[in-house]
């Protein structure tokens, strides 16, 4: 007998890419598939990123509240008008190693589910990336969905 309801909060891990959207619809299916069960979308800036550009317009006040706006923003566009009105969801952002940051994420909402695109069949990518979703599969104490790119 399949079991429902087995899932009370499912983290979302974004990059903001294309390919991201396609391992949401995975995560938001499941969200529906679970009564009662919230959705956290979860974007991690790298941690050189954000401090090439905090220091490259230093002088710029409140960097931070525009960055987290601009992520927000992207967000509300590419994810939240898909959420049914019945289903909980939020959304976090943190700097620093993906990796690192989504294992922390889990634990801190006690995710039972995080979900997570893997990038495409590129050297660089497929290396960079791989590593990260490694980690995080081995990591994790809670299950992992890995969803593929599609072709």
């Amino acid at each position: 007998m399949p079991h429902k309801d087995i899932y009370n909060r499912i983290l979302f891990c974004t990059d903001l890419s294309e390919h991201a959207g396609v391992a949401f619809l995975h995560a938001l299916n499941i969200a529906v598939g679970n009564n009662n069960c919230e959705l956290i979308i979860f974007h991690v800036v790298p941690e050189p990123n954000a401090q090439f550009w905090k220091s490259y317009i230093y002088e710029v006040e409140e960097i931070d509240s525009k960055a987290k706006s601009d992520i927000d923003e992207k967000i509300e566009r590419e994810y939240i008008h898909l959420i049914p009105e019945d289903i909980k969801w939020s959304i976090k952002a943190a700097v620093g190693r993906a990796d690192q940051k989504i294992i922390e994420a889990a634990e801190s909402v006690r995710a039972d589910l995080i979900v997570v695109g893997r990038r495409g069949s590129s050297r660089t990518g497929t290396w960079f990336f791989g590593n990260t979703v490694g980690r995080i599969v081995r990591k994790a104490g809670c299950p992992v969905l890995v969803v593929p790119p599609t072709r």
